[in-house]
């Protein structure tokens, strides 16, 4: 148990410089970035900057939605209260926030792919096989998720079990 308190505490530590750390990037960096990149000289970009802006932030808020459930869900484990039916909420809550973010990745990477193989000049397959990469371990990440509800689910239903034989 103790060692479960320490991880507990370390984690909700790193949990807190992520969520600093994702707040600064959608009130500072993104923004900040994406106007200094319309600014200079890229018309490309300068189209895109409102999409791109909302895309980032709205992936950090998902961000932020997984830690702040993780972080109650942390806070149930150290209560020893992880396998009951309030779990649910925060797992669910979870899985929400990682098919939204997984959705504006692939319609991102997507738009990116076509963009690039419609325009002749540019034809290295590097930025699609990376974006590509990134949806595929999204992906595992999302469906890793509901496999780990699906086994919360059984957990709980059988230590209801027990609770009624004890």
């Amino acid at each position: 148990m103790m060692l479960t308190r320490g991880a507990v505490g370390l984690l909700r530590v790193l949990l807190v410089l992520l969520f600093l750390a994702t707040v600064v990037g959608q009130t500072l960096s993104i923004p900040g970035e994406l106007s200094s990149l319309a600014q200079a000289d890229a018309p490309a970009i300068a189209r895109l900057r409102w999409p791109l802006t909302v895309a980032a932030v709205v992936g950090m808020v998902c961000v932020q939605v997984v830690i702040v459930c993780t972080w109650r869900l942390l806070g149930m484990v150290r209560t020893d209260r992880i396998f009951s039916r309030d779990a649910f909420a925060w797992v669910d809550a979870i899985l929400w926030a990682l098919a939204v973010a997984w959705l504006l990745l692939a319609a991102g990477a997507g738009a990116l792919v076509l963009t690039i193989y419609v325009t002749p000049e540019i034809r290295d397959p590097g930025i699609p096989m990376m974006l590509g990469g990134m949806v595929l371990v999204a992906t595992v990440v999302v469906l890793l998720m509901v496999v780990m509800r699906a086994l919360l689910r059984s957990a709980t239903a059988l230590r209801d079990d027990m609770d009624a034989v004890i």
